[in-house]
């Protein structure tokens, strides 16, 4: 199961760091304005979601200011809030993309018609260096004693 799950973390580590910087990313150019924007309509009588929007529309230029204002003690609790909903739906996402680059076998991987599953038992039988071409590094020897006819599956193509 631990390779299986190695084999996982090699294939998704490239995701997982492309996701972390996307919710940076989304952190400072969306979650900061919506937070600004939310805690400031908030503070006015007259609170309306029509309001957010069009305040959002105003400010999401402004990155510096909106990330300075989104960490101040009145807006930090809004944007640690925002950040954790975007953090939850990229964890769904990361885990759903996890559980499916999992193999399904430990021979996943591993071409169709090679011996690289057979580690070591094949040199009883094959040689590394001399012989007859069977697949990349492994060669029937024709001085072996014994039966060295060979059956060749598959097809010859040439053009």
């Amino acid at each position: 199961m631990g390779s299986r799950l190695n084999k996982a973390l090699k294939k998704t580590k490239k995701i997982f760091i492309v996701g972390i910087i996307l919710w940076i990313l989304i952190s400072i150019v969306l979650i900061a304005p919506i937070t600004v924007s939310i805690v400031e309509t908030q503070q006015k009588e007259n609170f309306a979601v029509t309001e957010i929007l069009v305040h959002v529309t105003e400010i999401i230029g402004d990155v510096s200011v909106n990330i300075r204002k989104a960490v101040q003690p009145d807006y930090i609790k809004t944007f640690i809030k925002g950040n954790g909903v975007v953090l939850m739906f990229l964890i769904l996402f990361a885990t759903v993309g996890f559980l499916k680059a999992i193999p399904k076998s430990e021979y996943e991987d591993i071409e169709h018609g090679s011996s690289d599953w057979a580690k070591g038992e094949e040199y009883k039988v094959l040689s590394k260096h001399k012989g007859i071409l069977l697949a990349e590094k492994h060669y029937l020897p024709v001085n072996k004693r014994g039966n060295v006819n060979v059956l060749v599956v598959g097809r010859f193509r040439f053009w």
